[in-house]
C-alpha cells in the first residue's frame, strides 16, 4: 500500500509548480498580446491552459488518496516584458519541470505508487513538448532577430484592417 501522504506531498508541490506556471504563463500571454505578438501570445495561453489541466489532474488523484488539495502558488509572476527573456524563462522552467517530475516519479515507484508515477510521467511528456515549442520559437527569435516579431505585428496589422467598420478588436 503507498504512503497516501508522500503521494500527496508530492502531487500538492506540483500543484503548486504548476499554479506558478499558469500565473506567469498569462502574464506573458498577456505582455505579447499587448506588445501585437498574437502567435506567441497564444503560445503562451495554450501552454497556461495545459498547466491548467495538470492541475485538475493532480488535484483529482489527491481526492482519491483523500488528501486535502493545497493551492498556493510556489513563486510569485517574474515581471519579465522582453520576449527573448519569457522565452528564456519558460525553457529554464521547463527543463525545472522535467527533472521535478521524473524525480517525483521515481520517489512515486519507491513509495509503490504506480498510479501517481504514471501522472508525474505523463508530466514529463507535456513539460518536453512545452520546453521544445519554446525552444523553437528562441531559435527562430535568434536566427531572425526583430523581424521574427515585426513580421507577428504586421500580421496582426493586416488581420485588423480586414476587420468590417464598427467590429469590435479583440486582442
Amino acid at each position: 500500500m503507498p504512503n497516501r501522504e508522500k503521494s500527496i506531498e508530492l502531487l500538492n508541490r506540483a500543484i503548486s509548480e504548476e499554479l506558478s506556471a499558469v500565473h506567469q504563463y498569462m502574464y506573458f500571454h498577456f505582455h505579447c498580446d499587448d506588445q501585437g505578438y498574437d502567435m506567441l501570445a497564444g503560445i503562451f495561453k495554450k501552454t497556461a491552459i495545459e498547466e491548467m489541466i495538470h492541475i485538475e489532474n493532480l488535484a483529482d488523484r489527491v481526492l482519491f488518496l483523500n488528501g486535502e488539495i493545497e493551492m498556493e502558488a510556489s513563486q510569485k509572476v517574474q515581471k519579465i516584458n522582453s520576449v527573448k527573456e519569457m522565452l528564456e524563462f519558460a525553457q529554464k522552467s521547463e527543463n525545472d519541470a522535467i527533472d521535478m517530475y521524473n524525480d517525483f516519479a521515481n520517489q512515486s515507484a519507491q513509495n509503490s505508487d504506480s498510479a501517481t508515477k504514471k501522472i508525474f510521467e505523463a508530466l514529463v511528456d507535456d513539460e518536453e513538448r512545452h520546453f521544445d515549442q519554446f525552444d523553437n520559437e528562441m531559435e527562430n527569435l535568434e536566427k531572425f532577430g526583430d523581424r521574427y516579431l515585426a513580421l507577428q505585428s504586421i500580421e496582426r496589422g493586416k488581420s485588423i484592417s480586414a476587420m468590417p467598420p464598427g467590429h469590435p478588436v479583440i486582442g
